[in-house]
């Protein structure tokens, strides 16, 4: 046991990929933009609380996932993270704002853009599964962790910010953050990390415009009880999430698991979304807000 523990922590300490924090041009602004770090997340924010605290209204354009020459995903892999992004904002944002669709006008309005994934090696994440099977057949009810192997590890980079109604940046986020071998799932695709990844920066923007602080620090909050069953595949507390598609629940929970492939449970957004991207903004003058940590 002693064996496998500092096993564990050598691979925790080792076992993780490397996420760019990229400036991919998508925002409005990166000026007054401060380093906010979590355990295992780098990221920037630039947040005016006073006035994400007075908004009561949000729209969510659907996130922005462009090809480039230097990762290896392709068009339906890239939606699939995209829509993961969207997705999980729409459902942290509700806990506080009413999101409303494209057709309505709105306090605020959240683009998110990726700026950088790295691949999942599904050779390794097949072969860390082999471990915990071959694990469990030779330790049956031996609660021995078995850590992925550290190699092949996916990442992902991603931008994002709220816009007031006159266009004006309100809050702001550059985030990367790498799979590691303790605590990410391993998954049999080239976008396992990426997708799973995608939750987890919609926490963490969301968090940022909800509370207009920084989403990294203190203790983590339990999920309200309303968000279990929009979680468990059930409707969303707001149509407009509709356009994102369902969370594939207990089936998605399984296929975590067993280390499927997120499309063969995950049906992605709705065939006719209604929140189409943000057009491009403007630059910006200088608007005088205040950076809260």
């Amino acid at each position: 046991m002693k064996w496998a523990a500092l096993m564990c922590v050598t691979f925790a300490v080792g076992g993780c990929a490397s996420a760019p924090l990229e400036r991919g041009g998508s925002l409005r602004s990166y000026d007054r933009m401060s380093d906010a770090n979590g355990l295992v997340t780098r990221s920037q924010i630039r947040v005016n609380k006073k006035d994400v605290l007075a908004a009561k209204t949000i729209r969510i354009a659907s996130t922005v996932f462009p090809a480039r020459a230097d990762v290896a995903l392709n068009e339906k892999e890239r939606r699939l993270v995209a829509n993961a992004i969207s997705r999980e904002l729409c459902l942290r944002l509700s806990e506080r704002f009413r999101i409303v669709s494209s057709d309505d006008e709105a306090d605020l309005t959240v683009q998110a853009t990726v700026t950088h994934a790295k691949p999942t090696s599904a050779t390794a994440s097949g072969a860390s599964k082999a471990l915990s099977v071959a694990k469990t057949v030779a330790l049956p009810g031996v609660p021995v962790p078995v850590p992925r192997l550290p190699v092949g590890l996916g990442s992902l980079s991603v931008e994002a910010e709220a816009r007031d109604f006159a266009g004006f940046q309100k809050a702001a986020m550059v985030w990367a953050r790498s799979a590691n071998s303790i605590g990410s799932s391993a998954r049999v695709a080239n976008e396992g990390d990426a997708y799973d990844l995608a939750a987890e920066f919609g926490a963490d923007f969301a968090k940022l415009v909800v509370t207009g602080e920084s989403p990294f620090g203190g203790l983590p909050a339990l999920p309200p009880m309303e968000s279990i069953p929009v979680r468990l595949g059930g409707a969303p507390k707001y149509v407009a999430c509709e356009a994102f598609g369902r969370f594939p629940g207990l089936t998605g929970l399984a296929g975590q698991g067993l280390g499927l492939p997120p499309a063969w449970t995950d049906s992605g957004a709705s065939e006719s979304p209604a929140n189409s991207p943000a057009p491009p903004p403007a630059p910006e003058a200088n608007s005088g807000q205040m950076l809260t940590q």
